[in-house]
């Protein structure tokens, strides 16, 4: 599995706080089956100019000593969308080597101008990869639906699928529509995996939508090529939460 959306970087944001607390998260990633995981913490585009991105490396340096045989770790940002029109072109934003962003809106509700500006870092020749869409407010599948259409990669948290509530009942509706690209941790130096997913796909027969979904498109979207479609998943459960978003 590859998992591209995770704050275990000692201290740098509101994730994991020390190495202390990475490792044993790190070894249990392992343990499941993780084998390339990309650091990701948090950065305003407000503050983009001055991204502490040589502390950066020297922390995910410092990972990558304690990290067990056969994961490969990744530096990256998961970039909230604060001020539109940031330039978040150079290569320091993306994921890994690729030319992927991972970009983010506040949970309290997606601003005016949120397509626009999604459409604006497409067309910079930067892949958008849009984090747990199902968290914000006026989040529609007719929306997913657009965004996707302008070459936005969705990432929903692994963790939601088994959850209740709003963004739970949001995810299902796009897993059952195909409108999901890839599933992340959004580990914060937690319990939260991909395990879980994998469990709870496996549960359902969704063989083909968990390799996309865990593994392929990951990999794909890190290596600059366009994920694969994922077929829509459609249980008795999820395809009733489709019906009740399906617009």
């Amino acid at each position: 599995m590859i998992d591209i959306h995770s704050h275990l970087l000692p201290g740098v944001d509101d994730g994991s706080p020390s190495l202390e607390v990475s490792i044993p998260v790190l070894q249990r990633f392992a343990t499941q089956g993780v084998t390339v995981l990309v650091c990701t913490p948090h950065l305003n585009a407000s503050q983009a100019a001055s991204a502490p991105y040589a502390r950066h490396c020297e922390l995910l340096e410092q990972l990558r000593a304690v990290a067990p045989v056969g994961l490969e770790i990744r530096l990256g940002w998961e970039i909230m969308l604060d001020s539109p029109g940031v330039d978040l072109t150079a290569p320091e934003f993306c994921l890994g080597n690729s030319r992927a962003l991972l970009v983010e809106f506040t949970r309290g509700g997606l601003p005016r101008g949120a397509t626009t500006e999604l459409r604006r870092i497409a067309r910079s020749g930067r892949t958008p990869i849009l984090a747990h869409p199902e968290r914000y407010f006026g989040c529609t599948l007719e929306l997913v639906r657009e965004w996707r259409a302008l070459g936005v990669v969705i990432q929903t948290d692994a963790s939601v699928l088994m959850g209740r509530g709003v963004p739970a009942d949001l995810a299902k509706a796009m897993l059952a529509d195909g409108l999901i690209d890839i599933l992340a941790s959004d580990n914060h130096g937690d319990g939260r995996s991909l395990g879980t997913a994998r469990d709870w796909l496996a549960e359902r027969g969704a063989d083909e939508q968990m390799d996309l979904l865990l593994r392929a498109n990951a990999e794909r979207v890190l290596g600059d090529e366009d994920p694969l479609p994922v077929p829509p998943l459609r249980d008795g459960l999820v395809g009733r939460i489709k019906r009740i978003f399906g617009r």
